[in-house]
């Protein structure tokens, strides 16, 4: 390999010349006195002058409405100005030049030759930026994993509980089993514990093991070779362990995997390799398990419905997820939450929450969970018209009648009492679970004992 040798001076003054002659922009070069020292080509022709009969004049005698001649008088650069050149409005730039800290002239150069082309180069840009920011959005899509845990909305100590041990394994490989009812926001905790490990810059994989027919999960799981089954890709496929080769795959309701599939994922966790179908080489993936289910895996063992051995493969971490009833501290913060969330959504303008419909809301034992919140929050978004505020006359009917013995009547207490009396039973709850400790009563509601103590006071427990 030959290098080339480095220029002599004459070499480089040329090469210079020549960038200088052929730039886009309009440029000139003055001494500390205005007067001019270069000026390029294109910048002569559009004023009508030829290079040679403009060397040594002043700059004021060339250029209209120039101020390089105060730039090397201040010292001070001056960037973006717009200047009227022959009738055009023009963004021009001038910088003073130094030479060991004494300023021995500027060079100016038009940027912009009009606000039209100005005007355009913006436009570009903002093109450019919203196209940018809507690639960035179809790949976070696309990587399928858009929820932290700071979507979890809540600050019970049941749902704390949950949070903290989810941020705690999120960085182990070991396998998580997700438990709750349904609607209480099983995915979102997927999605959040692979946002938190070190496989975030991979996509979550996400298969729903009770929306697929049981005669393609395999194919789905595992994916197939070229002409392995009538219909078949020609060029084969990969299934859903393999797209989550160095990342995470999300199995919800693994709970209704059927039985002739839960032992082909049993030998998949405990090889940690795939074989496709049709195939006949196994492949070594990196995959961490998250399942999560609605059942009881545990009854589902004893009547011989879900495997033992695959059940203890997936338990090894397991995180229940409360559900709503027995969070109901959280039910205003969760309310307000998805009022804001859905008026945005559906562009309508709803505001609050009355304090009726907040006791409503609270009193109500939620079977469908946060999923059911959200429905019932979005059909009164629709029903109110001018007032902004869900009132009880916006909610079901079956809610407005419902009779809770949670923390006493619906009706004649205040929203603040309700709330605070809630309060009072997970105190007692805590203490009685602690055996009347304190600190370990903190802990277990996820507060301070400082604040332990305040509440205590508070309501003189």
């Amino acid at each position: 390999m030959t290098h080339r040798q480095p220029l002599n001076a004459q070499e480089l003054l040329e090469l210079y010349e020549n960038i200088f002659d052929h730039s886009y922009n309009w440029m000139v070069v003055v001494d500390k006195e205005g007067h001019i020292i270069l000026m390029n080509e294109p910048y002569c022709t559009f004023l009508g002058f030829k290079v040679k009969d403009v060397i040594g004049k002043h700059v004021t005698e060339i250029i209209e409405n120039t101020r390089m001649h105060i730039v090397v008088k201040t010292g001070e650069r001056e960037i973006g100005d717009v200047q009227q050149i022959k009738g055009n409005q023009m963004i021009a730039d001038r910088v003073p030049i130094y030479k060991d800290g004494e300023l021995i002239g500027a060079v100016g150069s038009v940027i912009f030759k009009d606000i039209v082309e100005l005007d355009s180069y913006v436009k570009r840009v903002s093109t450019m930026e919203k196209e940018l920011d809507f690639y960035k959005k179809e790949l976070k899509k696309a990587l399928g994993s858009r929820f932290t845990f700071d979507n979890i909305i809540g600050n019970s100590s049941s749902i704390e509980k949950a949070k903290e041990m989810a941020v705690k394994v999120s960085m182990s490989k070991s396998s998580i089993l997700l438990l709750g009812e349904s609607g209480t926001g099983k995915e979102l905790f997927a999605h959040s514990i692979h946002n938190s490990s070190p496989r975030n810059n991979y996509p979550l994989i996400k298969v729903n093991c009770a929306s697929i027919p049981s005669e393609l999960l395999e194919s789905e799981l595992f994916g197939y070779e070229a002409g392995a089954f009538t219909g078949a890709s020609k060029n084969g496929k990969p299934g859903k362990f393999e797209l989550a080769d160095n990342s995470t795959i999300f199995l919800d309701e693994i709970g209704d995997l059927p039985l002739s599939m839960q032992a082909k994922l049993l030998r998949a966790l405990q090889e940690r390799e795939i074989e496709r179908i049709g195939g006949t080489k196994s492949k070594k993936l990196d995959v961490r398990i998250i399942a999560a289910t609605n059942k009881n895996l545990e009854d589902m063992v004893k009547q011989k419905l879900f495997r033992e051995d695959l059940y203890y493969r997936l338990n090894v971490i397991r995180i229940t997820i409360p559900s709503l009833r027995d969070r109901r501290t959280d039910i205003p913060l969760l309310a307000h939450y998805l009022l804001k969330k859905l008026s945005k959504d559906m562009d309508r303008f709803v505001t609050d929450i009355s304090d009726d419909a907040m006791k409503l809301l609270i009193a109500f034992d939620w079977p469908g969970n946060i999923r059911e919140l959200e429905n019932t929050i979005e059909r009164a978004i629709n029903l109110v018209n001018k007032e902004a505020i869900i009132n009880v006359n916006h909610l079901p009917y079956y809610l407005r009648e419902q009779n809770s013995d949670v923390s006493g009547l619906i009706h004649g207490e205040g929203l603040r009492d309700l709330v605070a009396q809630l309060e009072i039973k997970e105190i007692k709850n805590a203490l009685e679970v602690c055996d009347q400790n304190k600190q370990q009563a903190a802990k277990y509601l996820g507060i301070s004992r400082p604040n332990l103590y305040e509440k205590m006071s508070k309501y003189g427990l």
